[in-house]
């Protein structure tokens, strides 16, 4: 166990800060702007930072941290980096009004929270942590409005998130890191890219979602300022190429529209029955229509009978003079 000291925090500056001789230790330790703590094994900070009034950035990083120290004595601090501790929650963070970037990656954190106060918090990493078997890292609704409102770089890769759809209304967020999670859902995933108008890089390697069928094309095409993707450059070419694709295909989709509307027409008469046809027994010779009265019907039966007879017996009667029943073929 290793406990923050004065004496820690005397070697914990940098060649550019030297304690002058006639200088007294408070004063020192109370002007210092910087404060290099990474790799010492400690794990408790206790009331000694507070020496350290005017402190703007604070290096404490893989450590054996528990816990995120009390800082309300360092209302100055703009750069906090606590990555590759113990840390299990977000706490202690309110007072931090000024900060601006904050680490909290491979901790065991389960809940982004506490930082609902920070109005300067432009970056935030808390990738990689240490999660519970089958859980994934949650936000707070609160400290997701601080996200949404303030934040431009965002670090939560590695933290088995299925969606980033509460992202959806970060328009400010120029940097989004999300690889190595399970999001799988491309139409959801392009919803929330269309939001993200100002979003120049974008990492997602190592979802399933990257297997999908052009994914690396349908994305530059909905993020038009995107730069860097997956940590490959996007080139003008490239996209000039895939967004002439687009526009040659939602042009095709317009025409099928414009056709399928000209069509439109001969849909209305779809709710009529069908016309049917004549009956099988139709083509039987000497088959009449029905309909016609049935004493009609016989007497054209007796002409026909007698126009018959008539020409068995004379060649040469003409067939006009006696008219004969229309019979089908």
């Amino acid at each position: 166990m290793v406990k923050l000291t004065t004496e820690l925090l005397t070697r914990g500056t940098s060649g550019h800060t030297k304690k002058n001789r006639e200088e007294t230790q408070s004063h020192y330790l109370e002007r210092l702007t910087h404060l290099y703590l990474e790799e010492r094994g400690i794990d408790d900070v206790g009331e000694e930072l507070g020496l350290c009034r005017n402190l703007v950035a604070l290096y404490l990083y893989d450590n054996q941290l528990s816990r995120i120290p009390n800082l309300s004595q360092n209302p100055n601090l703009t750069h906090l980096y606590l990555q590759n501790n113990n840390i299990r929650k977000m706490e202690c963070l309110s007072c931090l009004r000024d900060l601006s970037k904050l680490y909290l990656g491979g901790n065991a954190i389960t809940v982004l929270e506490g930082i609902e106060n920070l109005k300067h918090l432009q970056e935030l990493h808390i990738e990689n942590q240490q999660l519970p078997s089958g859980e994934k890292l949650l936000f707070d609704p609160r400290s997701l409005k601080t996200i949404v409102s303030y934040v431009q770089v965002l670090n939560v890769s590695g933290n088995n998130l299925d969606s980033i759809k509460e992202l959806e209304k970060a328009v400010n967020l120029r940097q989004l890191m999300a690889s190595d999670n399970n999001i799988t859902d491309m139409k959801e995933l392009s919803l929330v890219l269309n939001n993200l108008t100002n979003i120049w890089r974008l990492e997602l390697i190592g979802n399933p979602v990257c297997h999908k069928s052009k994914y690396r094309d349908k994305i530059i095409v909905m993020c038009r300022k995107l730069e860097l993707l997956d940590s490959k450059e996007i080139t003008d070419t490239s996209r000039q190429f895939l967004h002439n694709w687009q526009a040659s295909k939602d042009a095709q989709k317009r025409k099928k529209e414009e056709m399928n509307k000209q069509e439109l027409p001969d849909v209305l008469y779809s709710d009529l029955p069908p016309v049917k046809g004549p009956p099988i027994h139709a083509n039987i010779p000497g088959y009449i229509m029905p309909g016609l009265p049935r004493k009609q019907f016989e007497q054209l039966l007796v002409k026909k009978s007698t126009s018959d007879n008539l020409i068995a017996n004379d060649p040469s009667f003409k067939l006009n003079k006696i008219p004969r029943a229309k019979v089908f073929p």
